[in-house]
């Protein structure tokens, strides 16, 4: 299910939940302890950030922002589907967090139902690119070149099982490109690398690549997303390039211990989607590229059900897996 189809609900949910802040503030709210599955400074960082501040400000409460990277987001998994039900502990869950890892991993630290939904957070738009003096100046170059080796492309990524890996898993199995993935440990090693030459290409999301982008450090070959993006008009979409069915983006959920009640997650979902609504939230995130979404838990619950029908067959086919 695409997020354009889900849309109506998205919008129905934040109406309902801005109507409802001065209830919710009312409400006997506890301080909260947000795990971000990334190191700080990265677009998942930046997104709980600005989030969680306007969250604090609607409850009255302290929303702590912890960093736990590493094993493809399922250390900060883990943590929080251990940790006590009573919603005191959230987490900026990924495409990777909810979809790929149950796929990926032949022993996984968690299970996605140890994770209750609160709502959909945003989406970022991915963009492939090259290091400014790399040979390819367009993705015909990135495939020629793999055709003529497959070893000589090499792309970088924040990590095997995260987004921007698997979105370009997903164009390889597309297209018929092949290229060596070489992953990092975040996607600010992921761009040094790109940036100073050690590797020519990668997946980068608008956040963590519109700076260097503008900067004329990374030069952009293509976008994932659906249209053509409003800071980058001249680029073309992977679908205009008959990529057919490579439209990806890294989105992210709000997911809390499985087995809270149903009413603190209610009014987590309604806080959240009050934050997400505030033009102080929302305008420096879709400066940078990010789209908002928002919406009930099952509205969330829905998406990642359809998008592990997509995901879990690609996984499998590619015969990703992460020991």
């Amino acid at each position: 299910m695409r997020i354009e189809m889900l849309r109506p609900v998205i919008a129905a949910a934040a109406l309902l939940a801005v109507a409802a802040v001065a209830h919710a503030q009312s409400q006997d709210f506890k301080p909260i302890r947000w795990l971000v599955p990334y190191p700080a400074g990265g677009g998942t960082d930046v997104v709980a950030r600005a989030i969680g501040q306007q969250m604090s400000t609607l409850t009255g409460h302290s929303v702590v922002i912890e960093n736990k990277p590493g094993a493809a987001t399922a250390i900060a998994a883990q943590d929080t589907a251990r940790s006590a039900a009573d919603g005191t502990t959230v987490l900026s869950g990924d495409n990777g967090t909810f979809v790929f890892n149950p796929f990926l991993f032949s022993k996984l630290s968690y299970k996605v139902d140890e994770l209750a939904p609160i709502g959909l957070l945003a989406r970022f738009p991915l963009i492939l690119v090259a290091a400014a003096d790399a040979p390819y100046k367009s993705l015909a170059d990135v495939a020629a070149a793999a055709r003529a080796d497959p070893e000589a492309v090499k792309f970088a990524s924040p990590g095997t099982g995260s987004p921007h890996h698997l979105a370009m898993e997903m164009l390889m199995a597309r297209s018929g490109i092949k290229a060596v993935h070489v992953p990092y440990r975040g996607v600010a090693p992921a761009v040094q690398d790109v940036l100073s030459g050690h590797v020519a290409t990668m997946v980068i999301d608008t956040v963590a690549g519109m700076p260097h982008i503008a900067s004329g450090k990374l030069r952009p070959l293509a976008v994932f997303s659906g249209k053509r993006l409003a800071s980058l008009p001249e680029v073309p979409t992977m679908l205009e390039l008959g990529q057919s069915g490579v439209e990806i983006y890294a989105w992210q959920g709000l997911a809390t211990t499985a087995g809270t009640p149903k009413a603190t997650i209610d009014r987590l979902s309604g806080v959240l989607n009050a934050a997400l609504q505030n033009p102080a939230t929302r305008k420096p995130l879709e400066d940078v590229g990010v789209e908002i979404l928002g919406g009930s838990p099952q509205v969330m619950a829905d998406y990642i059900r359809s998008e592990t029908a997509i995901w879990g067959k690609l996984i499998a086919e590619r015969g990703l897996k992460i020991e």
